[in-house]
This record gives structure tokens, C-alpha cells and sequence, in this order.
């Protein structure tokens, strides 16, 4: 069951898949997303750092087991930071909409800086427009972006990074004028023994949606390699049991 409302708003704690790697690689993560009571807002969906040159029949059947559980599924697009051409983003998003029928688009690298914030803006207004105005945008910022970014999108990917650095980090002062799920959080590392403080974290900084695994991080690099998430936590039973539906802190 899906825990967006009809116009994109995260209503509940629940967690976000930030792309697993292909079906072939990892079919029992894809599944788990389809269990029945499994509390996931979205999965993106990153089959050749991006769409591919051609549709891929096994993130064909995915994608489609997906929507069928009421998944929403998430085009993966590379903004490298603000350096990719707009008709290339553009075209990559018409061939995840033909192809595959996403309900969305996740914008990974995305700058953080004000000055980028137009060149951004042009991109997600494309996008919904695509979509009919029925898109959820996610952007995957890692960190807190200028202030403007939190309109031009559904979501903002404020952490994705190491628990040693989560656990004591800070939230931006202007997150609290925005209602609770405005944000999500990617946190590799996570001890089982720290899964609840790692959940009032995310609670207290206003985060709707999470992914935290106890896989271990390299150094950030490009899009695509966010191999920490690419398979499912060692306590994926426990998140869903804390997270799910009628489960509350």
C-alpha cells in the first residue's frame, strides 16, 4: 500500500529505496518492496545510470510488480551537481515514462547552492509537466540545500551518509517551517544496536522517509555507485516491524 497522499505528500514514516542494484543482481531487495504491509513510499529505479539505451524486460517486470503493490517508482536522473544538459535530462525522463511508467523522478547530485536553484526549478517544472502534474519528485541533495530548493520538489534528500556523522548531526533551522515528511535521510552504518535512536533522529528532524542499513560506505562518488544501499539491511525484518502500518513513537 502506498503511503502518499493523492498529491505526492508523505503522510506516514515509511522508507524510500535510493536503488537497489539490477533485478538480475538483487531480486530478493526488489521483492521484499512488494511484500504486503511493507511501508515503502518509493523505489527508484536506476537501470544504466539512468534509463538505458533500450528497455530492460527485467526492470520492465519490476517496475510493474511495483505499481501492482502500489509502489510508486522513481526514474533515476544524474544532475551532476548542476553540469548535465537540460534536453538530455529531459530526454532521459520521457524514455523512463515510455518505458517504464514511473510516477516520478529522483534527482541525484543535486546542487545545493542558490545560485543553481533556477536551473533546478526549469528541470522539475519540465518534469511535472510531464507527468500531468501527477509526479513526485525527490532531490537528492545529501545535505541541507538553500532554503528555495524545498519548493521546487516534493522531497529533499537533507542526509545520505555515515551514522558516526548522523547521529550527531544538526538540523537546518528552516526545516521546521515545513510539515513533517518534507524530508528524507540515506544512512549507511547503522549498529542494529542504535536502529531506534537512528528512528527518533529521523522523527526529530522532520524526516518522512528513511533507508538505514547496516551495510558499510566508501567515499561518495558518482551516480550509481551508492553501493551501501544497493541490498537490504541485516535487520530489514526489524525496520519494517517499527515503521509499519499503525506502528508509532
Amino acid at each position: 500500500m502506498s503511503h502518499l497522499t493523492a498529491t505526492g505528500t508523505v503522510r506516514a514514516l515509511g522508507v524510500g529505496a535510493p536503488g537497489y542494484a539490477h533485478p538480475l543482481l538483487a531480486p530478493v531487495e526488489w521483492a521484499e518492496l512488494t511484500r504486503p504491509g511493507t511501508p515503502v513510499h518509493w523505489a527508484v529505479l536506476n537501470v544504466a545510470d539512468g534509463p538505458g539505451s533500450r528497455p530492460d524486460p527485467h526492470c520492465l517486470e519490476t517496475a510493474g510488480r511495483l505499481r501492482q503493490a502500489g509502489v510508486r517508482v522513481l526514474g533515476h536522473l544524474d544532475l551532476a551537481h548542476g553540469s548535465r544538459p537540460f534536453g538530455e535530462l529531459v530526454s532521459q525522463a520521457q524514455r523512463y515514462l515510455d518505458w517504464y511508467r514511473v510516477g516520478g523522478f529522483y534527482l541525484d547530485r543535486c546542487p545545493t547552492d542558490r545560485t543553481d536553484l533556477p536551473g533546478v526549478r526549469r528541470v522539475t517544472t519540465t518534469l511535472s509537466a510531464l507527468l500531468g502534474g501527477d509526479a513526485h519528485l525527490v532531490l537528492g541533495h545529501g545535505s541541507h540545500p538553500y532554503p528555495g530548493y524545498a519548493e521546487a520538489a516534493d522531497q529533499l534528500v537533507t542526509f545520505s551518509g555515515a551514522w558516526t556523522d548522523y547521529r550527531w548531526s544538526q538540523v537546518a533551522e528552516w526545516t521546521a517551517e515545513y510539515p513533517e515528511g518534507k524530508f528524507a535521510h540515506f544512512v549507511h552504518g547503522v549498529p542494529r544496536t542504535h536502529l531506534d535512536e537512528a528512528l527518533r533522529i529521523a522523527r526529530w528532524q522532520g524526516a518522512g522517509t528513511i533507508f538505514f542499513t547496516d551495510r558499510s560506505g566508501g567515499p561518495g562518488g558518482a551516480a550509481g555507485q551508492n553501493t551501501p544501499f544497493h541490498s537490504l539491511p541485516g535487520y530489514w525484518d526489524e525496520i519494517v516491524s517499527r515503521i509499519g502500518p499503525g506502528v508509532s513513537e
